[in-house]
């Protein structure tokens, strides 16, 4: 058995009403919360109220920051902090998808540490002040994983700001996604899918993070015909919830891999939301594995038979719309393959030809 080790320090609230019912576990983290959100869906799928209400009940003051974009950016995180540092926060309540989840990691190590946002990924090691995370999108995990993912326009790129922040508190309410869009739901769960099927084909895989990944693929294995019916109920929503954390729970392990590097660009550039810049890439990147063991089993897990036929369902499920010029290819191509931290994740030699290969054979509309 290869050496490892396994760190996952977030509690998790999972079931209807989790947070107004555990609202005491609030009073752990201080007298004073900063929510973090985006403008919209908090507000009407029921989570901010439930944050609010039980904020209240315990008697902990808070102020609101409702400005974080879908994909967020460094400046959005350095304006909450701004805007913010003289209440003295003492913690941070993120509810949304992944982008007010990333951004809030990173606005907690603003706080936490009195730095310029330009610092967040030099200084090595930067602690962040408590963050309670609520997602409500079942797609990126950041409730369990520590990873903030922030766009740097300057350097034209979505990156990891390179610190390590868990959220103290992850609470799991699939009521929050009953009136989910087809288009979020479907590309957030791709998204879990990728980040799945990335930890489970991964150098840094170990028992442990396999058997998570495991009895993800197989919720999604559960899943994946309702995606194409674009039919779900809450029974579905609670397993693309799960699905999402465990998934989450499975890269804080390994890292993701090549499909995530190759899919910044596509999102940066191109518009494609996460979870479908990821997913496009699939049918190459799966047909590069030398060694088909892992992935033979992973294929039986979400009950499909090829690669094909699992570019179908996507096909099915997905509304996208890209075409790559040939000088795109080449660019994105020599951005991957310099990005030596993915590479290394990928557990056999990747050349130059395979990214492109990758990109040359991607899911289009």
């Amino acid at each position: 058995m290869n050496n490892f080790t396994y760190s996952m320090p977030t509690k998790l609230l999972v079931g209807a009403k989790s947070l107004i019912n555990n609202s005491f576990l609030l009073k752990e983290y201080g007298k004073k919360a900063l929510i973090v959100t985006g403008k919209y869906s908090s507000k009407v799928n029921g989570s901010l109220e439930d944050v609010i209400e039980s904020l209240e009940k315990e008697d902990i003051k808070y102020t609101i920051f409702d400005s974080v974009e879908e994909n967020p950016s460094t400046e959005t995180v350095f304006n909450a902090y701004n805007e913010n540092k003289e209440k003295d926060i003492d913690f941070i309540v993120a509810i949304g998808g992944g982008s007010p989840l990333d951004a809030a990691k990173a606005i907690g190590i603003l706080f936490k540490n009195d730095i310029e946002i330009e610092d967040i990924t030099k200084i090595p090691n930067l602690k962040s002040i408590p963050i309670v995370a609520i997602p409500t999108t079942a797609g990126t995990g950041s409730e369990a994983t520590p990873y903030s993912i922030l766009t740097f326009h300057d350097q034209k790129l979505k990156k990891n700001i390179g610190q390590k922040v868990f959220p103290k508190l992850a609470i799991l309410d699939a009521r929050y996604m009953i009136n989910m869009p087809h288009s979020v739901t479907s590309s957030t769960a791709l998204d879990a899918f990728t980040h799945l099927t990335e930890g489970y084909l991964n150098t840094n895989a170990s028992i442990l993070s396999d058997t998570l990944a495991e009895k993800g693929l197989e919720l999604f294995g559960e899943i994946l015909p309702k995606l194409i019916e674009r039919e779900y109920d809450i029974s579905d929503r609670e397993k693309m919830l799960l699905m999402s954390t465990l998934a989450g729970m499975v890269i804080s392990q390994t890292g993701t891999s090549l499909p995530h590097a190759m899919g910044y660009s596509l999102t940066y550039e191109n518009g494609l939301p996460h979870g479908t810049a990821n997913i496009i890439l699939y049918p190459g990147y799966l047909s590069i594995f030398k060694d088909k063991t892992k992935l033979k089993k992973l294929l039986s897990l979400i009950q499909v038979s090829s690669i094909e036929e699992l570019a179908e369902k996507i096909n099915k499920i997905l509304d996208f719309e890209i075409n790559l010029s040939k000088e795109e290819i080449e660019r994105y191509t020599d951005v991957v393959f310099d990005n030596k931290g993915k590479l290394k994740n990928h557990p056999e030699v990747v050349t130059r030809d395979d990214i492109k290969h990758i990109y040359e054979t991607m899911l289009t509309k």
